[in-house]
């Protein structure tokens, strides 16, 4: 008669004791532990793939706005340029017409000899910048300035002698009266 094949159990017989259950449940947990970290090392490693082929994609995306904003550069300078040249003329218009008026009044007014650098008109004053070639056209200038009915008062602020050029270089501000228009206005 045979008898069953003997069997070799080198953790113990039917008698475990507590300090071998808790070496079986140790390396049964430890192999669940070793498991899941491997797992989520491998999910981040190819995370991070994906995340670097968003980068790439995302410079090439990047280069080929660059390459288009580029390209529209010109047109957007120049659309700029538009913008500010009707910006002026709006506040050229927006002057009126009686401001208008003195403005060729005095530009009217300039000698020979005398050429303007610079012409701003606000509410109530006008500044000017001119470079002059002889005393006699500043003087004249400057009287027919007086005289004209729209301005008030007439100061000479700065008055320069440019001996490498030959040009007496001017500033000129002129106070303008306040007249009131038909819809009571000051102007």
């Amino acid at each position: 008669m045979k008898k069953g094949n003997p069997s070799i159990n080198l953790l113990g017989g039917e008698n475990v004791d507590f300090f071998d259950k808790f070496i079986n449940w140790a390396l049964t947990i430890g192999r669940l532990v070793v498991i899941i970290t491997e797992l989520i090392a491998l999910s981040a490693f190819l995370y991070r793939f994906s995340l670097d082929r968003e980068l790439i994609d995302l410079h090439s995306k990047i280069k080929q706005e660059q390459t288009i904003v580029g390209y529209l550069k010109n047109r957007e300078d120049t659309y700029r340029n538009f913008q500010d040249r009707l910006d002026i003329a709006s506040n050229f218009s927006n002057l009126g017409e009686k401001k208008i008026k003195i403005l060729k009044d005095i530009i009217s007014f300039a000698p020979a000899g005398v050429t303007f650098q610079s012409f701003l008109i606000s509410e109530n004053r006008i500044s000017i910048g001119a470079n002059v070639q002889f005393v006699s056209s500043l003087g004249n200038f400057v009287n027919l300035l007086k005289n004209y009915p729209g301005i008030k008062s007439v100061s000479i602020d700065k008055i320069e002698n440019k001996l490498s050029n030959s040009l007496i270089n001017v500033g000129i501000t002129a106070t303008l009266s306040q007249t009131k228009d038909s819809y009571g206005k000051n102007n």
